[in-house]
């Protein structure tokens, strides 16, 4: 037992500091160097040098105690900086996958609704574009001819850099996870959010790890989008902050659409294999495919009715 503990002790601190505390100390350091050298002399490193000197010559840092307590206060004020930035970054990540944004305050609502309608109407204009090369190239093979392909599959991927399926939520990420529930509507009749809670206590452990593995690589993405905000600000200072909070404002963005891919996919999939399991194990009678019809048994069987009201008892 002692050593069980002791490994998952060691496990907590080097996530902690990892994820917590070497970020923030960078961080602090970048504040520090800001104030330091300002926008007149922002290279200047023998100025720097000298003034880590000056620091270090303090009497408060020449005996044990003023080095623990030194020590103690930067790995605190790093630990919250990095706590401000986990919580910075779930804040992005509502933000971009916008699954609730239409109980959104007012101004940010309207603005979602246009952004929405305004990737409707691209969304419907590529898909024709697709629909007619599609229609085409039928037209063709019903004459003994062949077009190339090359047209259709860029017709297809403008459709996608636009969402997967028709666009419900203003950002690409969003719809992403949203084509999932789409797609397993259209194709399977289930509710995805009425059947997922229940599919997930049943997946084999190794479908669980990569889901959650999927799941954890889209925290850290949005989590470098949050470093980026705090970046921003210290340019004011320091102007090459400014290109530190770019170059992770791209990089989040960038890993942000790569992890949401894969776990929307990951997703999609785990609903498709393991469905029939869960059917089996909440006792219907299926062997096989599901059809629809057993679909939607699954999705009534699972649903909650809330209590009525009194007056209607």
């Amino acid at each position: 037992m002692e050593v069980l503990l002791s490994e998952l002790g060691s496990k907590l601190a080097e996530r902690w500091l990892s994820l917590l505390v070497l970020p923030g100390v960078l961080y602090l350091a970048v504040v520090a160097a800001a104030r330091e050298l300002g926008h007149a002399r922002p290279f200047d490193v023998a100025r720097l040098a000298d003034r880590i000197g000056e620091v270090a010559e303090h009497p408060a840092t020449e005996t044990v105690g003023g080095q623990v307590v030194i020590l103690t206060a930067v790995l605190a004020a790093a630990a919250a900086v990095g706590i401000a930035a986990r919580a910075l970054g779930s804040l992005v990540e509502r933000l971009w996958l916008a699954a609730e944004w239409r109980s959104w305050p007012r101004p940010l609502r309207a603005l979602a609704a246009r952004r929405v309608r305004a990737r409707q109407r691209r969304w419907s204009a590529a898909h024709d574009a697709w629909r007619r090369l599609r229609a085409e190239a039928a037209r063709a093979r019903a004459l003994g001819r062949r077009l190339p392909a090359a047209e259709r599959r860029a017709a297809r991927r403008a459709m996608e850099r636009v969402a997967p399926e028709y666009p419900d939520r203003p950002t690409w990420s969003g719809d992403r996870v949203h084509a999932a529930a789409v797609r397993v509507a259209r194709d399977q009749r289930l509710d995805l959010a009425t059947v997922w809670p229940h599919l997930w206590l049943v997946l084999p452990e190794e479908s669980r790890v990569q889901l959650t593995t999927a799941r954890q690589d889209l925290g850290r993405a949005t989590a470098l989008a949050a470093w980026a905000l705090l970046y921003l600000p210290v340019a004011a200072w320091w102007w090459p902050a400014a290109l530190v909070g770019l170059g992770l404002a791209g990089t989040g963005w960038w890993r942000t659409r790569a992890a949401v891919a894969g776990y929307a996919a990951l997703l999609e999939a785990a609903v498709r294999l393991h469905t029939l399991d869960l059917a089996q194990r909440l006792g219907l009678d299926v062997t096989g495919r599901l059809t629809a019809e057993q679909c939607l048994e699954l999705n009534r069987l699972l649903e909650t009715t809330p209590e009525p009201a009194d007056e209607e008892r």
